[in-house]
Protein backbone atom coordinates (compact mmCIF):
# COMPACT_ATOMS: atom_id res chain seq x y z
CA UNK A 1 0.00 0.00 0.00
CA UNK A 2 2.24 2.34 1.03
CA UNK A 3 4.42 1.44 -2.32
CA UNK A 4 1.65 2.43 -4.33
CA UNK A 5 1.40 5.45 -3.05
CA UNK A 6 4.68 6.68 -3.29
CA UNK A 7 4.69 5.41 -6.90
CA UNK A 8 1.36 7.59 -7.37
CA UNK A 9 3.17 10.49 -5.71
CA UNK A 10 6.13 10.54 -8.09
CA UNK A 11 4.01 10.13 -11.21
CA UNK A 12 2.24 13.09 -10.04
CA UNK A 13 4.85 15.16 -9.15
CA UNK A 14 6.18 14.20 -12.89
CA UNK A 15 2.80 14.92 -14.59
CA UNK A 16 2.27 18.37 -12.49
CA UNK A 17 6.29 18.66 -13.11
CA UNK A 18 5.60 18.42 -16.92
CA UNK A 19 2.17 20.43 -17.03
CA UNK A 20 4.05 23.33 -15.72
CA UNK A 21 7.03 23.38 -18.02
CA UNK A 22 4.32 23.05 -21.01
CA UNK A 23 2.81 25.97 -19.80
CA UNK A 24 5.85 28.03 -19.44
CA UNK A 25 6.46 27.37 -23.04
CA UNK A 26 2.51 28.23 -24.18
CA UNK A 27 3.01 31.76 -22.22
CA UNK A 28 4.82 33.10 -25.35
CA UNK A 29 2.20 34.10 -27.53
CA UNK A 30 3.04 33.57 -31.55
CA UNK A 31 3.38 37.26 -33.05
CA UNK A 32 2.96 35.59 -36.47
CA UNK A 33 1.20 32.36 -36.98
CA UNK A 34 3.40 29.51 -36.99
CA UNK A 35 6.36 31.78 -35.86
CA UNK A 36 7.40 30.98 -32.26
CA UNK A 37 7.91 33.50 -30.03
CA UNK A 38 10.75 32.93 -27.37
CA UNK A 39 9.45 32.40 -24.06
CA UNK A 40 9.16 35.23 -21.76
CA UNK A 41 12.86 36.74 -20.40
CA UNK A 42 14.24 34.34 -23.12
CA UNK A 43 16.77 36.40 -25.43
CA UNK A 44 18.52 33.29 -27.09
CA UNK A 45 21.62 33.82 -29.20
CA UNK A 46 20.84 30.33 -31.37
CA UNK A 47 23.62 27.92 -32.41
CA UNK A 48 26.66 29.29 -34.26
CA UNK A 49 29.32 32.17 -34.98
CA UNK A 50 27.71 34.67 -33.55
CA UNK A 51 27.92 36.22 -30.10
CA UNK A 52 27.35 39.19 -29.91
CA UNK A 53 25.95 41.87 -32.67
CA UNK A 54 26.70 45.75 -32.17
CA UNK A 55 23.63 47.91 -33.75
CA UNK A 56 23.88 51.29 -34.07
CA UNK A 57 21.60 53.72 -36.21
CA UNK A 58 20.37 52.03 -39.20
CA UNK A 59 22.58 51.74 -41.84
CA UNK A 60 20.67 52.22 -45.10
CA UNK A 61 23.77 51.35 -47.13
CA UNK A 62 24.15 48.09 -45.66
CA UNK A 63 20.75 47.75 -45.59
CA UNK A 64 20.73 48.10 -49.68
CA UNK A 65 23.24 45.83 -49.57
CA UNK A 66 21.45 43.23 -47.53
CA UNK A 67 18.32 43.52 -49.53
CA UNK A 68 20.61 42.32 -52.73
CA UNK A 69 22.09 39.24 -50.71
CA UNK A 70 18.40 38.53 -49.48
CA UNK A 71 16.94 38.94 -52.75
CA UNK A 72 19.46 36.48 -54.56
CA UNK A 73 19.89 34.14 -51.77
CA UNK A 74 16.50 33.73 -49.43
CA UNK A 75 13.34 35.52 -51.73
CA UNK A 76 13.26 31.60 -53.32
CA UNK A 77 11.64 31.03 -49.76
CA UNK A 78 10.88 33.81 -47.81
CA UNK A 79 8.07 36.80 -48.22
CA UNK A 80 7.91 39.31 -45.32
CA UNK A 81 4.19 39.35 -45.25
CA UNK A 82 3.24 35.80 -45.82
CA UNK A 83 3.80 31.95 -45.56
CA UNK A 84 5.57 30.96 -48.41
CA UNK A 85 8.53 28.25 -48.15
CA UNK A 86 9.48 29.46 -45.14
CA UNK A 87 7.97 31.73 -42.42
CA UNK A 88 6.72 35.38 -43.39
CA UNK A 89 9.68 37.69 -42.24
CA UNK A 90 7.86 41.17 -40.76
CA UNK A 91 8.62 41.31 -37.57
CA UNK A 92 11.06 38.94 -37.09
CA UNK A 93 13.66 41.65 -35.77
CA UNK A 94 10.96 41.83 -32.81
CA UNK A 95 10.88 38.35 -31.87
CA UNK A 96 14.64 37.41 -32.51
CA UNK A 97 18.05 38.61 -31.21
CA UNK A 98 20.40 40.20 -33.67
CA UNK A 99 22.59 36.91 -32.79
CA UNK A 100 20.10 34.47 -33.21
CA UNK A 101 18.77 35.71 -36.88
CA UNK A 102 22.48 35.99 -37.81
CA UNK A 103 23.34 32.78 -36.33
CA UNK A 104 19.67 31.07 -38.25
CA UNK A 105 21.14 32.20 -41.86
CA UNK A 106 24.90 31.44 -41.28
CA UNK A 107 23.71 27.97 -39.71
CA UNK A 108 20.35 26.87 -40.16
CA UNK A 109 21.27 22.68 -40.17
CA UNK A 110 22.60 23.21 -36.43
CA UNK A 111 20.39 25.14 -35.65
CA UNK A 112 16.96 23.44 -36.51
CA UNK A 113 19.29 20.49 -34.59
CA UNK A 114 19.93 22.15 -30.99
CA UNK A 115 17.89 25.83 -30.78
CA UNK A 116 14.05 25.30 -29.66
CA UNK A 117 12.59 27.87 -31.70
CA UNK A 118 14.33 26.74 -35.08
CA UNK A 119 13.17 23.39 -34.27
CA UNK A 120 9.71 24.62 -33.59
CA UNK A 121 9.90 26.68 -37.36
CA UNK A 122 11.02 23.27 -38.78
CA UNK A 123 8.13 21.10 -37.40
CA UNK A 124 5.69 24.02 -38.34
CA UNK A 125 7.07 24.87 -41.72
CA UNK A 126 8.48 21.36 -42.84
CA UNK A 127 10.99 22.21 -44.70
CA UNK A 128 14.74 22.21 -43.61
CA UNK A 129 15.78 25.86 -44.46
CA UNK A 130 19.29 25.80 -46.40
CA UNK A 131 22.42 26.58 -46.29
CA UNK A 132 23.31 29.20 -48.63
CA UNK A 133 26.74 29.98 -47.92
CA UNK A 134 26.24 33.27 -46.55
CA UNK A 135 29.32 35.16 -45.48
CA UNK A 136 29.09 36.97 -41.73
CA UNK A 137 29.33 40.19 -43.77
CA UNK A 138 26.33 39.31 -46.17
CA UNK A 139 24.61 37.92 -42.76
CA UNK A 140 24.97 41.00 -41.07
CA UNK A 141 23.58 43.05 -44.43
CA UNK A 142 20.64 40.92 -44.52
CA UNK A 143 20.17 41.87 -40.56
CA UNK A 144 20.28 45.22 -41.40
CA UNK A 145 17.67 44.78 -44.28
CA UNK A 146 15.40 43.19 -41.72
CA UNK A 147 15.59 45.94 -39.43
CA UNK A 148 15.02 48.62 -42.04
CA UNK A 149 11.76 46.23 -43.25
CA UNK A 150 10.78 46.82 -39.75
CA UNK A 151 10.96 50.07 -39.02
CA UNK A 152 14.06 50.21 -36.59
CA UNK A 153 15.88 54.07 -36.68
Amino acid sequence: MVNMFLVFVFFFVLTVGACSHSSEENRAQQAVPGQPAPPAGHASKGVGPIQSVQLGPLDSSMAEKGKAAFEQKCAACHRFEERFVGPPLKGVTERRTPEWIMNMILNPVEMTQKDPAAKELLANYLTQMTYQNVSEEEARAILEYFRQFDGAS
